[in-house]
């Protein structure tokens, strides 16, 4: 957040204030929209199933954060680096090195079980109220 305030008050002071004043413009319009469509809709909207895609989405950005994360920390000098030999995917924040590839690993560890829990939950809270 810091960052963006940053940067728009760069674009604000270089000249750029009619564009910052569009952007922002932009996005009430398209929020407005996007809340008016839920708004409207949201009796017909599987609830559910959005938030179920939203954190499978959320999770998926975990863990590419976390593999950028630990980049940025060796780039920095912060962390050791211990290259392996598989193919760079930056896109989807994949830096082979053993540190990246651990935090990533685990991360995903953490969220699979955190998934596998909350559906086992789900399971067990589903068949007491049916009993």
């Amino acid at each position: 957040m810091f960052e963006t305030i940053l940067f728009l008050t760069a674009l604000w002071t270089q000249g750029g204030a009619g564009a910052v004043l569009a952007g922002v413009g932009c996005a009430v319009v398209v929020l407005a929209a996007i809340a008016w469509a839920m708004l409207r809709f949201s009796k017909r909207l599987p609830i559910g199933k959005f938030f179920e895609y939203s954190a499978i989405l959320m999770a998926i950005l975990a863990v590419v954060l976390a593999g950028k994360g630990v980049a940025a920390l060796q780039e920095a000098g912060l962390l050791d680096l211990h290259p392996l030999a598989l193919p760079r995917i930056e896109l989807l924040g994949f830096f082979p090195t053993i540190e990246g590839v651990a935090a990533q690993a685990l991360t995903l560890a953490i969220l699979v079980g955190g998934f596998w829990w909350s559906r086992h939950r789900a399971g067990e809270m589903g068949a007491k109220r049916s009993a």
